[in-house]
């Protein structure tokens, strides 16, 4: 069975999170979660029998949860021929990591005094460790997604946790990029320590900071990656 045959399968394990009527956002959000844990690679098609099949929702429902994720820049329409996980380019990773740092690093500017809610950020860590422990490398990937999350959640605010999870979900689509996983995230799960650490200690200008340099690590890594790629 190919990795494209296991997600789709995978897919019917999430049949039973829909309701009887199977709306089109509750099916875009389910897709969206497995581009984000780096279930479709860019470039995959997306079967619809295949997906309208293992969620057991109706072809018009499907179709509407790909408008959605279309809209959203996770999809792309190629006429006659399909939909596709769609391909970042130099300038999306760029425009992504512009909105990450305005995003992410307000959250941080932006908190009261401690103490602060940090049980999520906990958790990310710890499911990072786990992965990294048993080199389970697309999962640390994802632990290190979740623990950006649950960072901007800090902030309280639902709309700017839906930005993120779109803008998040979207990155996932560059990570594949990378030819050694394991190198790319498991230097950024210790830097998730620190800026955890800091924010225990009530220091949300240090974990800003840590956060900046973070964030500007990153994007030059993959975008390094992508250039590579293209040139």
């Amino acid at each position: 069975m190919t990795d494209t045959q296991d997600s789709l399968a995978a897919l019917a394990d999430d049949r039973a999170l829909l309701d009887r009527t199977g709306t089109a956002e509750r099916v875009a959000e389910i897709l969206r979660s497995r581009v984000a844990e780096g279930h479709f690679p860019p470039g995959t098609q997306l079967s619809e029998k295949a997906i309208s099949e293992r969620l057991g929702v109706s072809r018009n429902t499907l179709r509407e949860a790909f408008r959605l994720l279309t809209h959203e820049r996770l999809l792309e329409h190629a006429l006659n021929r399909g939909v596709f996980v769609r391909r970042l380019t130099v300038d999306d990773l760029h425009d992504i990591y512009r909105v990450r740092r305005l995003v992410e690093c307000a959250t941080l500017r932006g908190l009261g005094a401690p103490p602060y809610d940090l049980d999520g950020l906990k958790d990310a860590v710890a499911l990072g460790e786990r992965a990294a422990k048993e080199e389970r490398w697309r999962e640390l990937g994802t632990a290190n997604i979740r623990f950006h999350e649950h960072l901007v959640a800090l902030g309280g605010s639902p709309r700017t946790d839906e930005l993120m999870r779109r803008i998040l979900a979207e990155l996932r689509l560059a990570f594949h990029v990378m030819a050694d996983p394991r190198r790319f995230h498991e230097p950024y799960l210790p830097r998730n320590g620190e800026i955890l650490q800091s924010l225990v200690a009530g220091d949300a200008p240090h974990a800003e900071r840590l956060l900046a340099r973070y964030l500007d690590d990153s994007r030059s890594q993959v975008a390094d990656a992508y250039e590579r790629q293209i040139g």
